[in-house]
């Protein structure tokens, strides 16, 4: 058996970017030859997808599966918007929302260890990786429960660019509860209700409207009353329920789902990308790093 280097492992590292482990395992498996050690790395998704570990996935899709009482909404994210398009990527982002939903796991630790018949589904994101040749990963996700008395109701805006998924409570009508759901994805609220938004985020809030009401040269005796009701207004455009509704913006969104006796439970929003700060180059640049 050929002895192996710290020289060759850092070779090997160097050609294809794995980790330290896994070049040392492959040298190990192919007796040291390098050419053979690069082979068995690409041919089990590795050099090809580690060589793409610190690219930006900001682009990709969301979907939402639902299994009867239990929904998953997931974020899966490629390189490029082109890639989004591609059917095979299309089919990994819906066949992890149905896994999720079916497995209910607990974080993403878990998510990436359901078991599948091609493996892992760490697997079989690396193994798209390899495939589509662009970073993929699995972002995030959330799994929502509801019992035979509430509604789901799902809403995929340009094929998954943003899903909302909400709950209605009260109401079995997925049709309505796929309006409150496209209402979600159009408007962006941040909570359901008044009531739930944080004291922190009511108090930060409070801080600005009076800074801003005395700068603009308000009495003191004034700027009480003003800025509750610039608070009035603040929590009515952040809070789901007081929201005008968008597809009949003279009722409020809590008075359309009261028509079938319901509330609303909860919802989410995914929006692909949000959050990611995306690289900016310099295509001239970029041309000219790699003529190096």
């Amino acid at each position: 058996m050929a002895k192996i280097s710290a020289a060759m492992v850092k070779e090997l590292r160097d050609a294809t970017g794995v980790g330290m482990m896994d070049a040392k395992r492959a040298l190990v498996e192919v007796d040291g030859d390098m050419d053979k050690a690069v082979d068995y790395l690409r041919e089990n998704g590795m050099a090809k997808a580690a060589k793409k570990g610190d690219r930006i996935a900001a682009e990709g899709l969301a979907n939402v599966y639902i299994d009867g009482n239990v929904a998953a909404i997931v974020e899966v994210n490629s390189e490029t918007d082109f890639v989004a398009k591609n059917d095979m990527f299309q089919e990994l982002v819906k066949e992890i929302a149905q896994l999720v939903a079916e497995n209910k796991p607990a974080n993403m630790e878990e998510a990436l260890a359901i078991e599948t018949p091609k493996g892992t589904v760490e697997n079989i994101v690396l193994e798209a990786t390899t495939k589509i040749g662009e970073r993929i990963s699995f972002r995030r996700f959330e799994v929502a429960e509801k019992t035979d008395n509430q509604a789901f109701g799902a809403y995929l805006h340009n094929g998954g660019t943003i899903v909302a998924l909400v709950t209605l409570d009260g109401t079995t009508d997925e049709a309505m509860a796929k309006d409150v759901a496209m209402h979600v994805a159009a408007i962006n609220p941040r909570f359901v209700t008044r009531e739930d938004v944080p004291a922190e985020v009511l108090e930060h809030e409070k801080t600005v409207l009076t800074e801003q009401a005395l700068n603009e040269g308000k009495p003191a005796n004034i700027v009480e009353k003003m800025v509750g009701g610039r608070l009035q207004k603040f929590l009515a455009e952040i809070s789901l329920v007081d929201q005008p509704f968008v597809k009949d913006p003279d009722t409020t969104v809590a008075k359309y789902v009261a028509t079938k006796n319901a509330t609303v439970k909860s919802f989410v929003r995914f929006e692909v990308g949000e959050g990611i700060e995306k690289r900016e180059e310099n295509f001239a640049d970029e041309v000219k790093s790699q003529m190096k």
